[in-house]
C-alpha cells in the first residue's frame, strides 16, 4: 500500500492470501483453524457491514435531496465573523459529516467550500483534513468503534468512554492545528471553548452508549458553539452567504433535521435507555465454534463467534431510517428519479471497496490471532519497549492509518496486538486501544487515499504531496502528544 499506493481492496485480498501462505509455511495451519478463523472474521465484518451500508445510503440519500447544502448554507448566514467561520467549517463541520459517513466524503465536501470562502486550495484540502480527524473514530454512524469491539471483544461500555477521553485531546489539538493552518487570528479563547463542548458531547454520548451518533452530536453542538461566538456585532458584513440562499434546495433544511433527529430519538430509545435495551438485548443470533489446534500447539478455545443483537445492533435503526427517509423524501418530491439512481451509484462506489477491504483486513487479523501471530508480535514489542510502549501505542495506530487509509482497517489489523501487549504488560487493555484508534483517526490527515480524494475536488489533482508537507507534522507532534497522554493514563490512572 505505500509502496505501489494500493488501495485496500486490492492490497486486503494479497495480503490475506500471504497471510496464509506464511501461516501454512512457519506457524502450523491446519484446515480447522482456516476455516474457523475465516468464519468468525466473516461475521465480524458482516457486523460492521451491517452498519456501514445504510449509513452510506442514508447520507447520499440526504445529500441528493439537498439536505448538507441546506446545512453548509444555514452555517454560512448564521456566523457572521469570517474567522470563527472557516474554523467552524473546516473543524466542526467536517467532524458532523464524519459522523454521518467517512472514507474522505468531509474532506471532499468541506474543502471546495473553504475554497468558496476565499481560502487557498492547498490550505483548504490541510485545514479539513486536519480539523476533521479528531471525529473519525466515531465517525460514519460507529462504523470504526464497532470493527475495535468486534476484533477485540472489549465491551463498548469500557472501550468508548476511554477512546472519548483521548479524543478529547485530540480536539482541541486539531482545533488549534487548524485554526493555525488557516491563519485567521482566531482568539485561542474560542478554540478552548468550542472543543470543551464538542469534546464532552462527544464524551457524554459515548458514555451513556449512543456511540453511533457521538461525532454527529460532538459536530453539531461545536457548530451551534460557534454560531454563538461568531455571531459579531451588529452591522458585521454577512460572510459567506450563498447566492441561491433562497432556492428550493433550502426546504430540504428542516426533512433533513428531522430524519437524524428522528434516527438519534430511536437510537437513545433503544440504545440509551436500559429497561428498552434490557428488554431487546435477549433477541440475538450467535454462532458456536469448536476449540482448534495450529500444528505447533497455539490452541484457540471454544466459544461463540460475533453476538449480533438483533434490535439494538445500529444497524437496525439506521436502516430503518433510510426507509423512513426514502418515503418521506419521496413524498415531499425532493429526490427525482435520477437522485435516487446516484444515491445508489455513490453509496457501491464507496461501500463496495471499502467492503472488500474490509472482508480481507478481518480474515487476515483472525487468522493472525487463530495461529499465534498477533501474540507473537505483541511478545517481542513488549520485550522490545517494555513500559514506554504506551509512548508509542498511539503512533501504532497513526501508522496503520497512514498504509491502508482506514482507521477501520488499522484497528483490525493492530487493535489484537495492542490488546495482547496490554495483558503482558499488565494494564489495562482499554488505555491502549483507546490510544490505538485514537492514532488511527490521527492517521486521517496524513493518509494518501483521503487527501488525494480531496485534492481531486478543489484542482490540485497530483498535488497531494504538498498538503502532506503541511498535514504531517501536525499529526506526528499530535500523536506524540497523545502518546505522552496515554503513558500517563497507564502510570498514573490519569
Amino acid at each position: 500500500m505505500l509502496l505501489a499506493r494500493w488501495g485496500g481492496q486490492r492490497a486486503g485480498p494479497v495480503g490475506w492470501l500471504t497471510g496464509i501462505l506464511v501461516a501454512a509455511l512457519a506457524f502450523g495451519l491446519t484446515p480447522d483453524v482456516l476455516w474457523v478463523s475465516q468464519a468468525k472474521g466473516a461475521l465480524l465484518a458482516l457486523y460492521v457491514l451491517v452498519v456501514l451500508w445504510p449509513a452510506l445510503l442514508l447520507y447520499n440519500i440526504v445529500r441528493q435531496a439537498g439536505g448538507i447544502d441546506a446545512l453548509a448554507g444555514a452555517l454560512q448566514r448564521a456566523i457572521r465573523q469570517r474567522a470563527v467561520l472557516l474554523l467552524v467549517v473546516a473543524w466542526a463541520f467536517s467532524g458532523a459529516l464524519e459522523g454521518l459517513a467517512g472514507f474522505g466524503i468531509p474532506i471532499a465536501i468541506v474543502a471546495p467550500m473553504l475554497v468558496g470562502l476565499g481560502v487557498t486550495p492547498v490550505t483548504a484540502v490541510a485545514a479539513v483534513a486536519v480539523g476533521h480527524a479528531w471525529a473519525v473514530t466515531f465517525g460514519d454512524m460507529g462504523v470504526i468503534l464497532q470493527s475495535l469491539v468486534a476484533v477485540t471483544g472489549i465491551e463498548p461500555g469500557v472501550l468508548a468512554p476511554a477512546a472519548a477521553l483521548m479524543l478529547g485531546v485530540v480536539c482541541l489539538l486539531c482545533g488549534q492545528a487548524t485554526a493555525r493552518i488557516l491563519r485567521q487570528g482566531v482568539s485561542w479563547r474560542v478554540v478552548w471553548i468550542v472543543a470543551g463542548v464538542m469534546a464532552g458531547v462527544q464524551a457524554l454520548l459515548a458514555w451513556i452508549g449512543l456511540t453511533p451518533l457521538a461525532a454527529l452530536g460532538a459536530g453539531l453542538a461545536g457548530i451551534a458553539a460557534g454560531v454563538a461566538l461568531g455571531r459579531g456585532r451588529a452591522g458585521q458584513p454577512h460572510v459567506g452567504a450563498p447566492p441561491g440562499a433562497a432556492d428550493s434546495r433550502q426546504a430540504a433544511l428542516g426533512p433533513t433535521l428531522a430524519v437524524y433527529g428522528g434516527l438519534a430519538l430511536l437510537m437513545t430509545v433503544l440504545i440509551g435507555m436500559p429497561p428498552v435495551k434490557a428488554a431487546l438485548d435477549p433477541v440475538a443470533w450467535r454462532v458456536a465454534f469448536p476449540e482448534v489446534r495450529t500444528l505447533e500447539g497455539h490452541v484457540t478455545p471454544a466459544g461463540f463467534g460475533q453476538v449480533f443483537r438483533i434490535f439494538t445492533h445500529p444497524g437496525a435503526s439506521i436502516l430503518l431510517a433510510v426507509m423512513l427517509s426514502a418515503l418521506f423524501y419521496r413524498r415531499l418530491g425532493l429526490v427525482n428519479a435520477a437522485g435516487w439512481g446516484e444515491a445508489w451509484r455513490a453509496t457501491w462506489r464507496a461501500a463496495a471497496p471499502a467492503s472488500a477491504g474490509i472482508l480481507s483486513m478481518v480474515g487476515l487479523s483472525a487468522l493472525m490471532e487463530h495461529c499465534g501471530m498477533t501474540l507473537l508480535l505483541a511478545q517481542g514489542l513488549s520485550v522490545w519497549m517494555g513500559q514506554a510502549f504506551p509512548l508509542a501505542s498511539p503512533l501504532v495506530g497513526i501508522l496503520g492509518a497512514f498504509a491502508t487509509g482506514s482507521n477501520t482497517n488499522s484497528n483490525v489489523l493492530f487493535g489484537p496486538m495492542q490488546k495482547s501487549i496490554a495483558g503482558l504488560l499488565g494494564v489495562a487493555p482499554a488505555v491502549l486501544l483507546a490510544a490505538q484508534t485514537a492514532g488511527g483517526s490521527l492517521g486521517s490527515m496524513i493518509a494518501p487515499a483521503k487527501l488525494i480524494v480531496g485534492c481531486s475536488t478543489v484542482g490540485l489533482a497530483g498535488r497531494d504531496g504538498e498538503v502532506l508537507r503541511i498535514t504531517l507534522p501536525y499529526g506526528a507532534l499530535i500523536g506524540l502528544a497523545l502518546g505522552v497522554v496515554t503513558w500517563l493514563a497507564v502510570n498514573f490512572g490519569f
